[in-house]
């Protein structure tokens, strides 16, 4: 399982819902920011000229958003004088250094110690350390080391809304999770997925977790629930969500079992009456002896 988060933002991490390691800033720095980041100084909006401490804080206010590339002032918040971006405060009576990490073209200013870096190809700092991914140009993100050559691509896969909660995942400071299918989502909306019994994918329906044990209780159910007379011998055709390949398999009321990969996450393609619909829809020419013409392409034997 991976997930990851965005720290303005940060890269997919194995087995981990932070993205990035959280470390405690040191006791004689002054415990200033907002909720999202603790930091020395505050962004002065180019858009509407407001004081917000961080683009998320401007964000959650107004009607419209924050592009924080575009910031070219700050206010130190603790001589308050407003400035340049600049790492450090310009009054030679205060020289605050505003955060621990600066990033000049994000203007991002932070005092945790996260492992931040910027990545120009995602054009956002991340966390987690540099040294520990990579960026994907085929998925657009940036991605841990141990998925180099074991992840699926999907053409930018992080530049879309959440399936479920239909915001960012590209910009998101939620974590987020990577299916087998590569369909990214919130960590959070997966986790409530799998708690009201929803395991497959919302884009594509593949199934997003093992469910080995799943298909085996299905199989001991089916074993001990046999169909009644009318319906033993009834044939359907079936489509796998998981392996996407088709069965003609006998039907059950309990599930449909994909014969290639043993799956239940399969949906019906056609039963029997569908399937003489369409053999009656055939063109029916026949050759002088009265025998279907199409006969002919069968192999014969001696």
């Amino acid at each position: 399982m991976m997930n990851y988060s965005i720290e303005c933002t940060a890269p997919p991490r194995s087995g981990s819902t932070s993205g990035g390691i959280m470390e405690e800033t040191e006791e004689s720095a002054p415990t200033v920011g907002c909720q999202h980041y603790k930091r020395k100084c505050a962004l002065v909006s180019p858009c509407c000229k407001k004081v917000y401490t961080c683009r998320v804080c401007h964000d959650d206010e107004e009607n419209h958003q924050l592009m924080r590339q575009e910031v070219q002032e700050v206010k130190c918040l603790l001589c308050e004088k407003v400035q340049k971006v600049a790492e450090t405060c310009e009054n030679e009576n205060c020289l605050t250094v505003f955060g621990t990490y600066f990033c000049e073209k994000c203007r991002l200013y932070d005092d945790d110690n996260k492992k931040q870096f910027h990545c120009d190809k995602c054009g956002l700092c991340r966390v987690g350390g540099e040294e520990n991914y990579f960026h994907c140009d085929t998925c657009g993100v940036c991605l841990a080391k141990e998925l180099k050559n074991a992840h699926k691509c999907i053409e930018q896969a992080s530049r879309s809304n959440c399936a479920i909660c239909l915001e960012d995942l590209h910009t998101s400071r939620i974590a987020a999770h990577i299916p087998p299918c590569g369909h990214l989502i919130h960590y959070a909306c997966f986790k409530e997925m799998l708690k009201t019994g929803n395991y497959a994918c919302p884009t594509c329906n593949q199934s997003m977790v093992k469910m080995d044990n799943v298909w085996e209780h299905i199989d001991d159910e089916i074993a001990h629930t046999p169909m009644p007379e009318e319906y033993k011998d009834y044939i359907v055709q079936i489509l796998c969500r998981d392996c996407h390949k088709e069965s003609s398999i006998l039907f059950h009321v309990l599930g449909l079992k994909c014969q290639e990969c043993g799956s239940y996450n399969t949906c019906r393609t056609a039963g029997p009456e569908d399937a003489q619909q369409e053999d009656d829809k055939k063109p029916s020419n026949t050759d002088g002896s009265g025998d279907s013409a199409s006969a002919s392409n069968n192999p014969t034997t001696s």
